[in-house]
């Protein structure tokens, strides 16, 4: 049976419901830059879009996995997926209201007129619940006053033909939609409508739409709508700082005492979910403290902070640059250099235990080396979820002409991989290019910071890449360890090695190699003044006639690696200091507390 025919059925099964989602879905994907240029509330971030597009499609991915007649059953797969999906304020509400439907109608074989209203209004009632601060002039309100059209339509005049109910519900979410523009003063200032509203009546849109035409499209062939005009409002000076989120897993999980607990330090709070699964959302400025307390109820995963601070800088950049520069974490570079440059950084996920935490964000460089020396059990990196990696890009994809991630060697880590394929996923005019840098830590972040020079000097995307793999090829990095017990346990040293070293009194080097691989790469001689010796190894592996750039960094000994810096440039002025910083986890792992690094960048001749 065709869309047109099935629209004037008086009930839909599992596999017209499905239809219809896609259709919607994919309507909502191609605005998802339409609909950042216009958030402005409650952060004038520029990321609703984003957020939406990401949360929906965590619902395609389920509806492609299988096929399934039973329209409850189906509904309450969406339901889950969407809310293990949902990212953001309007990501949350939106997987609320379809898990409030799901409930309703989750025993359902098929779904008749009266039934979908009785659900829409349960889904209604449920995100509105889910909010800790209720605000109208929301996707609250449009969802509200859909679901009481359609409650209007089925009760008063009998409607029962879906096609009916989608058309006139639709007319009726865009008038609330218009109507947001006077209700929230920020909207009202900007002269724009809720992006999370506009977000859910485009998928009502892209229902109607295949319900008149038929026209569904593919899954993979979904084409962005770019929107060149200035993202709306103006930049605010935030009272939080991070977009955190989180999920909660138990038996019986609190949500009404876990919201009463979060609102007492938090804004834009929505606790979503069941009492077996709760999607957390909340602004703060401290996203370890929400990561602790929502363990207090159950099991935590699948955490997130993003800086809204530097969203909204990049939301505004008014095309001061055309290029956003990405690094994973595993890349050390000073703070001050990634603020002044518009660096991103996506977290890697560092595990201590049943602990984890997202690298450099609740995970500073001194607790990571103290929990190294304490902790019973070795600590685990995990690569970050493809969906933090394909937000970042979708994002400053929608805002810049182009997005080049610079990545830790894919010889050491599955992160670039995984960064490869969300770029090759990600749906944005802007191109997202991909470089292996070869590298890690310090040297991965000097190529970093090498292209995020050339992106701040107004260079195409084109060129920021070139330059990014040139830096990669010229860019090597050298580790000296305190001691082996940590490189032998992370398995970049074999045991034997160990025992060998102990016999001859030598420690082992790690270093980059050019195809890629970090390995042991030369040896210092004796346990004595290992500073001055790596200094000395460093300085001939600088040749005279050309220019060098020099970064240095440690694990939690910064006066060492002060007169390591020293002792390198001592007499020589071919060398370019770039910066001292403590290390991270890529090669602290592995080299432990006292560990120095230094990497050395061959400047290109001018």
């Amino acid at each position: 049976m065709n869309a047109i025919a099935a629209s004037t059925d008086h009930a839909l099964d599992g596999t017209r419901l499905a239809l219809l989602l896609r259709a919607g879905i994919h309507r909502l994907l191609s605005r998802e830059e339409v609909i950042n240029k216009i958030n402005v509330f409650p952060v004038p971030d520029g990321d609703t879009g984003t957020n939406l597009a990401l949360t929906l499609h965590a619902v395609l991915q389920s509806l492609r996995a299988r096929p399934d007649v039973h329209a409850g059953q189906l509904l309450t797969r969406v339901a889950d997926a969407a809310l293990d999906g949902a990212r953001g304020n309007s990501g949350a509400i939106l997987a609320q209201f379809l898990l409030g439907i799901g409930d309703r109608a989750g025993h359902l074989q098929q779904i008749t007129a009266e039934d979908f209203a009785q659900a829409v209004a349960g889904g209604a009632s449920y995100a509105r619940d889910a909010l800790a601060e209720p605000r109208e002039g929301t996707i609250l309100t449009v969802v509200a006053d859909f679901a009481h059209e359609v409650g209007e339509l089925v009760g008063r005049q009998g409607v029962r033909d879906f096609r009916h109910l989608f058309v006139r519900g639709l007319e009726r979410a865009r008038t609330s939609l218009e109507a947001t523009r006077n209700q929230l003063e920020s909207l009202r200032k900007a002269n724009v409508v809720d992006a999370g509203a506009m977000g859910f009546v485009e998928l009502l849109a892209g229902i109607v739409h295949y319900l008149e035409t038929g026209e569904l499209g593919e899954d993979d062939a979904v084409s962005v709508i770019r929107e060149d005009e200035a993202t709306a409002g103006e930049e605010q000076d935030l009272s939080h700082r991070f977009c955190t989120e989180c999920v909660v897993s138990g038996e019986d999980v609190d949500r009404r005492h876990l919201r009463e607990q979060l609102s007492t330090f938090g804004s834009s709070l929505v606790v979503a979910g069941t009492h077996r699964k709760v999607k957390v959302h909340v602004h703060v400025n401290d996203p370890a403290e929400v990561f602790r307390i929502a363990a207090g109820y159950g099991t935590v995963s699948g955490e997130k902070a993003d800086d809204m601070r530097r969203q909204q800088e990049s939301a505004h950049h008014a095309r001061r640059r055309r290029v956003a520069v990405v690094v994973d974490s595993a890349a050390d570079l000073p703070d001050e250099s990634i603020e002044a440059l518009d660096i991103h950084v996506v977290p890697v996920r560092v595990h201590f235990g049943s602990h984890s935490y997202l690298d450099k964000v609740t995970l500073t460089p001194e607790t990571f080396f103290a929990l190294l020396e304490t902790s019973a059990e070795p600590p685990k990196t995990s690569q970050p979820p493809p969906g933090d990696f394909r937000r970042a890009f979708e994002f400053l994809g929608s805002h810049y002409d182009g997005v080049v991630y610079v990545g830790l060697t894919s010889r050491a880590s599955g992160t670039f991989q995984c960064g490869e394929a969300a770029a090759a996923r990600s749906r944005t005019h802007g191109r997202i290019v991909p470089v292996d840098t070869g590298n890690a830590s310090l040297g991965q972040g000097l190529v970093a910071l090498r292209a995020a020079e050339a992106a701040a000097a107004g260079a195409s995307v084109e060129d920021v890449e070139r330059i990014a793999r040139d830096t990669a090829r010229r860019t090597r990095t050298f580790a000296s360890l305190a001691t082996l017990e940590y490189a032998v346990r992370g398995g970049r040293v074999p045991a034997w090695a160990r025992t060998l070293a102990d016999t001859l009194h030598v420690m082992p080097l790690l270093a980059t190699f050019p195809d890629g691989r970090i390995s042991v790469g030369g040896a210092l001689f004796g346990r004595r003044n290992l500073t001055a010796k790596f200094a000395r190894f460093v300085r001939r592996r600088l040749p005279a006639g050309k220019r060098w750039r020099l970064a240095v960094g440690h694990a939690n000994a910064p006066d060492e690696a002060r007169k390591l810096q020293e002792l390198i440039v001592a007499g020589r002025d071919d060398i370019e200091t770039a910066f001292v910083v403590p290390i991270g986890t890529a090669l602290g792992a592995h080299g432990g507390p006292g560990c120095l690094v230094v990497s050395v960048e061959e400047i290109a001749p001018a």
